[in-house]
């Protein structure tokens, strides 16, 4: 099934749960169909043969902890970027990306939002996926002071990181990958767009009203391909930021293949919006 697909059934399910239940049972469904957590491992998880180090943060007022990959670049004392996946898989089904990100010059923290892997067990939901994150940043903050931060988000994960930069301005970046303007926004792209779903949407990750407040240096990637997120989507988040950004158009690059495809114009990107140029690069020059 098509990501489409799949926001069609979200809206009819929306549709079934305000038939059904209140507003805090609505809030929770709603958090489920979007965020779509597993804990099962990914197909491809053991094919890739990577394995970091295990970082477990604590979160909440509730003895809840988050369950990170800790992936280590070549150069230890290279900036740091924290990692936030989008829906339904775990870690370990964006550990090619994380290792991409790796490869790129970063030491990489990447984290499993409450309800996914081995994190603490709940219904995850929006407002919860921020506290996630600001646990993460803050936990870098303080593992690895003194160094540049970056911000990286893939899909809904990067409605979320778009929202953590707003909270946390000493980023040194934001990077946004295959990201949507809002759910709402996505629900419009189905046929179910005639139902009311306004009317009982109560997670909306609406981060194009996020843009224009994102003060930090901004890459948004996006693939002309991407069946799940509309590519105009992208174009839109690009056009809404009023900071320093910049924008690839990853030409016939799919929902999870950008930083695969469009790996020489991330390192150009980086190099001159990020003035990020690992030191591999320095030496032998971009490839």
């Amino acid at each position: 099934m098509t990501g489409r697909g799949l926001f069609a059934r979200l809206v009819a399910a929306l549709a079934l749960v305000a038939v059904v239940g209140g507003c805090a049972y609505l809030n929770e469904k709603q958090g489920e169909l979007i965020f779509r957590p597993t804990k099962d491992t990914w197909w491809g998880y053991e094919r890739a043969g990577l394995a970091y180090e295990e970082r477990w943060i604590p979160v909440g007022a509730n003895g809840d902890r988050l369950h990170g990959f800790w992936a280590q670049a070549d150069d230890r004392s290279a900036p740091v970027l924290l990692y936030l996946h989008g829906a339904r898989w775990n870690l370990t089904g964006s550990v090619t990306r994380i290792e991409r990100w790796r490869k790129l010059g970063f030491n990489v923290l990447a984290i499993d939002y409450r309800g996914f892997g081995k994190s603490t067990e709940t219904s995850p939901t929006e407002q919860l996926a921020y506290e996630d994150a600001e646990a993460a940043w803050d936990y870098l903050a303080r593992t690895e002071a003194g160094r540049q931060r970056f911000i990286v988000g893939h899909s809904l994960g990067g409605a979320i990181a778009a929202e953590l930069a707003v909270r946390r301005p000493d980023a040194s970046g934001l990077v946004l990958e295959a990201t949507f303007t809002s759910i709402r926004d996505m629900v419009a792209h189905t046929a179910w767009r005639v139902l009311p779903v306004g009317l009982i949407l109560t997670q909306e990750f609406d981060t194009l009203s996020k843009l224009p407040r994102i003060r930090q240096p901004l890459l948004v990637v996006h693939g002309t391909r991407d069946s799940i997120v509309p590519y105009e989507m992208g174009e839109r988040l690009y056009q809404a930021a009023t900071g320093p950004k910049r924008f690839i158009r990853v030409e016939g690059g799919s929902h999870h293949n950008l930083s695969a495809v469009a790996v020489d114009q991330y390192r150009v990107a980086l190099r001159e919006l990020f003035r990020h140029v690992p030191r591999t690069l320095e030496a032998t020059g971009p490839s």
